[in-house]
């Protein structure tokens, strides 16, 4: 996995439970616990990005409509999100 060579320090509260369960995994693969945090939240984001593309591309399709925008191909990230 690369990562962004310039990394921010972020804070955030977890509940109890979470913490511990965190610091199991973190043990479990040997690994430190920031590392453990950047890893499930990358998973995390691309699996939600894959849903939302999904998600967009089956809203299209639904439409129905035939033909379309001259510059489609070109531009579609603007046809599907805006």
């Amino acid at each position: 996995m690369a990562y962004i060579r310039c990394m921010h320090r972020t804070q955030i509260y977890l509940p109890s439970e979470l913490r511990q369960e965190l610091d199991i995994v973190a043990k479990k693969e040997k690994k430190p616990t920031a590392q453990v945090i950047r890893e499930l939240l990358s998973e995390g984001l691309r699996s939600k990005h894959k849903e939302t593309v999904g998600e967009a591309l089956s809203k299209l399709a639904n439409l129905g409509v035939k033909g379309g925008p001259p510059d489609l191909s070109t531009n579609i990230d603007k046809y599907l999100y805006e």
